[in-house]
C-alpha cells in the first residue's frame, strides 16, 4: 500500500504523524511504502523522520531542482533543474498518480498541500485531511 503523507512547511505536531505511521504500519506491516515530497521542513520531514525510524520502505517526489537522494522517485536525468515554482506542481502531479492513498497534515492553507490534494481526487484516490 503507497500512502502519501504530506502537508504544509508549518506543520510542526509530530506525534500526530508519528502516531499515523505506527498505526499504518500495523496495519499494512511490510507491504506499506510512505510517500512523499522531500520538503526539509513540516509534514514531510516528519514523514520521512518517522517512516524509517519505524523501518517502513519510504519514496520521495523531491522537486526536480534539488539533488537526486537515496530515496527519490525519479531518474537522474529529472534533477538538477533551474528552481521554478513549475516543478513542485509537476512533482505533486506525479506523486498523487504515484500513491494509493493521501494524507495530508495542514495547519494553514498551504498551495502545495492543497494542490497535491486536487490532484490525488482528480484521480479518484482516497483523501484524509489532518489538522
Amino acid at each position: 500500500m503507497r500512502i502519501g503523507i504530506i502537508g504544509s512547511r508549518t506543520y510542526q505536531n509530530k506525534r500526530k504523524i508519528r502516531e499515523m505511521i505506527f498505526k499504518l504500519k500495523n496495519e499494512f506491516t511490510n507491504n506499506l511504502e510512505i510517500v512523499s515530497g522531500g520538503c526539509h521542513d513540516g509534514a514531510d520531514r516528519y514523514a520521512k523522520k518517522y517512516a524509517l525510524e519505524l523501518d517502513c520502505k519510504y519514496t520521495e517526489f523531491n522537486p526536480a531542482h534539488t539533488q537526486r537522494n537515496l530515496y527519490s522517485a525519479l531518474h537522474d536525468a529529472y534533477y538538477g533543474k533551474e528552481y521554478a515554482v513549475k516543478w513542485f506542481f509537476q512533482r505533486n502531479k506525479m506523486l498523487a498518480q504515484y500513491v494509493d492513498y493521501l494524507i495530508a497534515f495542514m495547519e494553514t492553507n498551504s498551495s502545495g498541500t492543497i494542490n497535491t490534494i486536487k490532484e490525488a481526487r482528480k484521480k479518484g484516490k482516497k483523501v484524509v485531511i489532518m489538522t
